[in-house]
């Protein structure tokens, strides 16, 4: 077994669990699995504690037919790239240098486009398929679930309509087939440069939809906006915590004479922000995701033009949107809490505000046990499987 053949040792590694979600390999330490959101070792064919040569190995062993990525690691001692293990799931990796050695995480990605249903998304989102215009943002922290929520969006549309579908992505995740939709799937690096000058040509690809995997700068953003104003569905992601710091974060984009008109441009073309944080459930089985909604009505465009003041923020307009299909953090949350889907510990530590969802949960019962038996319910721990039987007879083993 050579180290250049990846392939056995991802294969083992998938097998601890049927949630492994990413895997780790860093030096001065076992290769490792992450199960809803804890790390553990693992020792696949009798790998031990890596070091920098083996780290190393893995690392030229996944960017050996990836040309472009090469060149990138060499460059800037980070490259971003896809990977995958053909009939059963596709990888995001990146690998970085650090203290002088290679570390590489690798990012599941299923097989087959999740559904809403199996995401257990808000019903409401499935209108997203029938918008014709605008911008919807899918935001949250890394690993929050922003790119399966995305694909199944695409998947519903694929199903359900005749549209030309162009995505922009670094690199390609989910792997999309032609259905009622045509789509086409372009990685940056591979098929073209950066996310600007690939958006840039979509807009003569006579697509009605486009994703763009990140809006990453204010070129980025700005050729989305004028997409989204010229009658395109424009899809995409941000890292902000949740929705009004989304709004915060794409004004910061533009310098601060252009603010005025940016919050203009933003209030008329946006249509959904959707965040998201993916939390333990109380059994320990897995995680579920807690989504807050901002959808665009007179209100919300309003706060979003001329700004939040006291009594007038986006968090007010999304408590009393509920006719309108929006959605709170903490009042999902707080929801999650009282069905016993997720624990008190856990719920409180994403909530947006930790006291007043306390002070909430105190308030429909009189009595402290209710919020203590929250708090103290029990949380089974996922079993750790063991690790695969070692060979004495492996080359690893003779390496480290």
């Amino acid at each position: 077994m050579s180290l250049l053949d990846i392939a056995p040792i991802i294969e083992q590694m998938l097998l601890t669990s049927e949630n492994v979600s990413d895997l780790n390999f860093s030096c001065g330490q076992k290769p490792q699995v992450e199960i809803n959101g804890t790390l553990y070792p693992t020792s696949p064919i009798g790998l031990g504690r890596l070091s920098a040569f083996q780290t190393e190995m893995i690392a030229m062993s996944l960017v050996r037919d990836n040309p472009d990525a090469a060149a990138q690691l060499v460059k800037y001692r980070t490259a971003d790239l896809s990977y995958a293990l053909p009939g059963k799931c596709r990888f995001r990796v990146n690998i970085f240098q650090q203290r002088n050695s290679f570390s590489v995480v690798m990012r599941v990605i299923p097989h087959e486009i999740p559904t809403f249903e199996a995401l257990k998304l808000p019903p409401q989102l499935a209108e997203i398929a029938d918008i014709r215009n605008g911008v919807v943002l899918l935001t949250g922290p890394t690993g929050s679930g922003k790119s399966s929520t995305l694909a199944a969006i695409i998947d519903r549309i694929n199903e359900t309509k005749a549209y030309h579908i162009v995505t922009i992505e670094d690199p390609i995740e989910f792997l999309h087939s032609h259905k009622k939709s045509t789509i086409n799937q372009r990685e940056v690096g591979a098929d073209t440069k950066d996310f600007a000058s690939a958006l840039r040509a979509a807009l003569r690809q006579a697509p009605k939809v486009i994703l763009v995997g990140e809006m990453r700068d204010l070129e980025t953003a700005e050729i989305a906006l004028e997409a989204a104003e010229t009658g395109h569905l424009v899809l995409s992601t941000l890292h902000t915590i949740d929705t009004s710091k989304t709004i915060d974060r794409i004004i910061g984009l533009y310098p601060k004479n252009e603010e005025r008109v940016i919050r203009t441009r933003l209030a008329q073309t946006f249509r959904y922000i959707v965040s998201q944080r993916l939390i333990p459930t109380a059994d320990g089985r897995g995680r579920i995701a807690a989504v807050e909604i901002l959808r665009s009505n007179p209100r919300t465009r309003e706060y979003i033009e001329k700004g939040e003041q006291d009594g007038k923020t986006l968090l007010d307009a999304i408590r009393d949107g509920e006719i309108d299909g929006m959605q709170d953090f903490d009042t999902v949350i707080r929801g999650m809490i009282e069905k016993g889907v997720i624990t008190m510990d856990d719920g409180l530590s994403f909530a947006t505000n930790q006291n007043n969802l306390l002070l909430q949960l105190k308030g429909l019962s009189n009595t402290e046990d209710y919020v203590n038996a929250g708090r103290n319910r029990p949380m089974p721990k996922p079993a750790i499987p063991p690790p695969p039987a070692e060979n004495p007879d492996s080359v690893l083993n003779m390496m480290e």
